[in-house]
């Protein structure tokens, strides 16, 4: 008889995550029988030991009712149609916010995400018990998901691979209720993943570098980019960088894509050496801010706009107006899980409404002014 270790049973009765243990001759395959789960036994049973620790099976579905948030037997909450188990784990502790709160957020703002990760593959960051808790990337879609996440194939050195994509608001709640915390997209869309139709200059500042200092140096980028004829868009990340986000129409390769970014980055650095770095090093840093061009490399991601960041109270990368970061500094968390909710609800205009018709293109006289030679 075989020993196998495993999550969970599956609602159709099949196990989840399956790990071929060993074989086991103290046992008769005929004494074998499926567990009953701990919370259909009667109470007056003796408790499991305190040192095992093991998950719930998935709870049936049940129809929806007519309440909010639904809960059948075993504790679960029904949102945008995906069952939410373990509802009242807390994901993150400081801020008491559950798993349901999570969910809630995406269903809220399910409209506003959405656009931003349609039709793109997804690096994603799983926590499963919360952000404190260990968390890991994963890129490769896996079986065990809702089928309401997209499945992309993405060519690779060894092949295709199949990667998520997020094309609705239930589909980023089924990828909550799978663990994941932050979404990270490409810089390209099918059916062109060859061609990527935003770029994106990561302003990573050293701890020195004051928040009045990293406005006037988007502020530099941004004026760059206007001479070119180029308009950029600004997004906070959740920590304490922030992302200026050029969408551009997709006519150039990977490589000329990441190499216009490069020279741009090379050319605020050799003109303004005591505030820029281009350079990876964080040797290099110290008082200054490193501009990461790397995210246009193909294959590489930048965390999208409106996703929850696994850090402390749960930060939202957040798209805002230029003219915003006079007012204060709006990194970290100052926008998170329920400022973001409260400010798309008050919000007269869009800072961002012209992102996704903004048609521009990086010409060859671009290249030719920024000093760009392939």
């Amino acid at each position: 008889m075989g020993e196998v270790a495993f999550t969970e049973w599956t609602q159709d009765g099949t196990l989840r995550h399956p790990s071929f243990q060993g074989l086991r001759t103290d046992k008769k395959a005929t004494d074998v029988v499926r567990e009953v789960p701990v919370h259909e036994r009667d109470a007056t049973s003796e408790k499991e030991p305190a040192n095992i620790k093991k998950e719930p099976a998935d709870p049936p579905k049940k129809p929806r009712a007519a309440a909010r948030a639904p809960k059948d037997d075993s504790g679960a909450t029904v949102v945008a149609g995906i069952t939410v188990s373990n509802p009242d784990k807390l994901m993150y502790p400081e801020s008491k916010y559950t798993k349901r709160d999570l969910a809630r957020y995406y269903e809220a703002i399910g409209e506003w995400i959405v656009p931003h990760l349609s039709g793109r593959p997804l690096s994603l960051v799983r926590c499963p018990d919360g952000w404190k808790s260990q968390c890991f990337y994963q890129k490769h879609a896996d079986k065990s998901v809702h089928a309401s996440v997209s499945r992309v194939l993405v060519p690779e050195r060894s092949g295709k691979a199949t990667y998520f994509a997020v094309n609705s608001m239930q589909a980023a709640v089924a990828l909550l209720q799978w663990g994941v915390l932050e979404l990270h997209p490409w810089g390209s869309r099918t059916p062109r993943l060859d061609r990527p139709d935003r770029l994106i200059f990561d302003f990573d500042p050293d701890d020195a570098v004051a928040w009045k200092d990293l406005v006037s140096a988007v502020g530099v980028l941004r004026t760059l980019l206007g001479d070119l004829g180029l308009q950029a868009f600004i997004k906070t990340t959740g920590g304490k960088g922030l992302h200026v986000v050029l969408p551009v129409r997709p006519t150039l390769g990977w490589e000329e894509g990441k190499g216009f970014t490069r020279r741009i980055a090379e050319l605020l650095a050799g003109t303004f050496p005591d505030r820029f770095t281009a350079v990876m090093s964080k040797s290099q840093r110290k008082g200054k801010i490193f501009i990461d061009y790397l995210r246009n490399a193909e294959g590489a991601t930048a965390v999208a706009a409106y996703s929850l960041r696994a850090r402390a109270h749960a930060p939202v990368a957040t798209p805002i107006a230029w003219d915003e970061l006079d007012s204060q500094d709006v990194r970290f968390d100052h926008f998170n899980l329920q400022t973001v909710q409260a400010r798309l609800r008050k919000l007269k205009h869009d800072p961002w409404s012209d992102f996704f018709t903004t048609a521009q293109t990086i010409t060859k006289a671009m290249f030719k002014r920024v000093g760009y030679s392939s």
